[in-house]
């Protein structure tokens, strides 16, 4: 980083480390010990899709690889705002399997070039009472936040801060809370 760019108060963006998501295990145990969240098997992955055949190729490449064991556990789709959505599938008790096809999907991503096409990624768990919460992991910031939805649109705002409170030891938490951004209808949620 340059003088100018002090003066002017601009930051180098901080470089992702994406075996942050590996954390997601241990703040599981957390999260239930504290709410009794559990993990619900589904994770996905956000990231824009880019033209042409490299990224086509790397996309099938990533879901054969998650494919691979016992049947299809991958689902590709699209949202309304032109984001695609990779979602993996395991047996809830095999939250680290699942953290690893996360990570596996980002690392691939990053590594082929298109880490700028990353958006997010996200754990999804359930509440005693059925409460819906997924665990997001913000690429381009390195720091996770809660996000939970409610009918209409709505948030748990005070179940989002009780649950940073809860597993804030165990991930690093997105300090702004301008940027804990909803995903409404995201895949895994």
């Amino acid at each position: 980083m340059g003088f100018l760019d002090t003066l002017l108060g601009r930051s180098k963006p901080v470089k992702p480390d994406l075996d942050r998501l590996f954390g997601l295990s241990t703040a599981a145990i957390t999260l239930e010990a504290a709410a009794g969240f559990k993990p619900t098997g589904l994770g996905s992955v956000c990231f824009r899709a880019a033209e042409g055949g490299a990224f086509a190729r790397l996309q099938a490449d990533v879901q054969e690889l998650l494919d691979a064991d016992e049947g299809p556990k991958v689902e590709i789709s699209n949202d309304s705002y032109g984001y695609t959505w990779l979602l993996a599938t395991h047996p809830p008790e095999e939250l680290p399997d699942l953290v690893t096809d996360l990570h596996a999907v980002n690392a691939t991503l990053e590594s082929g070039g298109f880490g700028p096409h990353l958006l997010c990624s996200l754990a999804g768990f359930r509440g005693p009472e059925g409460q819906r919460l997924a665990l997001v992991y913000l690429y381009k910031r390195g720091t996770f936040y809660p996000f939970a939805p409610l009918p209409g649109d709505k948030r748990d705002n005070a179940l989002e801060l009780q649950v940073r409170g809860a597993v804030g030891a165990d991930l690093p938490f997105e300090q702004d809370l301008g940027r804990w951004f909803p995903v409404w209808g995201a895949p895994g949620l």
